[in-house]
């Protein structure tokens, strides 16, 4: 394949607090014998950690506090291979995620955004023309004017799901949802590509609501799923601006986000992108 462009990701940053139980509390209930763990999450720091091991570089843009959490995110950034030069320290503490993951590796996520609400692209530069990759846990202003200040090819991961305002849409090349996200944004039928993951049951392209591509999920053993679906975009939007089929995409994203269930961490070590592609 082509080498992939360097990937430049808008989003957050967060610090991922992850208690691990045998079982998933129910409402009002208190599960014990947790084990807890500290790690840098945040759906734009795993996309862009995902991609600068995919593809060897990516750069990073958002926002962290003046605190240790702030850099300890941005360490472990500059660790895989991600320019943080554009990640701004701001007044507001760092985002912090708390997640309660079980024995099957299902989770339960709530997020306090803290600086991630005041993501700029003051430092952002999107003149080289390569991809760019954003997420809605930012403000969907700061997302449209990355997609404006955008040259070459823009992807959105709509999640967490919202309306999406209709010029936002417009300029999007791909949209990446789960199978809910895909069911709460009802204009998505109407959008020019948007890739849609099932879990066990793989993935599917689609144009204006038309399938025009699906892969079969990859196989294997669930630890973690936090960050698999942070991986699946890095890898996709990586592959499809390579100017690799929808098809050969898809599979090799379902690869990566197989690999990355299987890890512990939001943001797992992985092979280059030509590792993953279908024999």
């Amino acid at each position: 394949m082509p080498h992939p462009s360097t990937l430049t990701v808008v989003g957050s940053l967060n610090v991922d607090l992850t208690c691990r139980v045998h079982r998933l509390p129910s409402h009002g209930e208190t599960i014990g014998g947790g084990t807890l763990t500290r790690q840098p999450g945040g759906k734009g720091g795993n996309q862009a950690a995902a991609a600068a091991r995919l593809a060897g570089a990516a750069r990073m843009v958002g926002a962290v506090g003046a605190d240790p959490d702030g850099r300890l995110l941005t360490e472990a950034l500059d660790r895989a291979g991600v320019d943080t030069s554009a990640v701004e320290q701001v007044s507001a503490p760092t985002g912090t995620a708390l997640i309660v993951i079980d024995n099957e590796g299902e989770n339960q996520i709530a997020v306090a955004p803290g600086a991630n609400a005041m993501v700029s692209l003051e430092r952002a530069d999107f003149s080289d023309g390569g991809p760019v990759l954003a997420q809605l846990e930012i403000a969907v202003e700061t997302v449209l004017e990355a997609a404006r200040r955008t040259t070459g090819f823009f992807a959105l991961n709509a999640a967490p799901a919202q309306a999406l305002p209709a010029e936002l849409l417009e300029r999007c090349e791909l949209v990446i949802v789960n199978e809910s996200e895909y069911e709460l944004i009802p204009e998505l039928r109407s959008a020019k590509r948007v890739a849609v993951t099932y879990g066990a049951g793989g993935a599917s392209m689609y144009a204006q609501g038309v399938k025009t591509a699906h892969a079969p999920a990859t196989r294997t053993s669930v630890v973690n799923s936090v960050g698999a679906g942070d991986a699946f975009c890095a890898a996709l939007v990586l592959a499809l601006a390579s100017g690799l089929d929808e098809e050969s995409s898809l599979a090799a994203a379902c690869a990566v986000g197989a690999a990355a269930v299987g890890s512990e961490l939001s943001q797992p070590e992985f092979e280059r992108l030509e590792h993953y592609l279908p024999n």
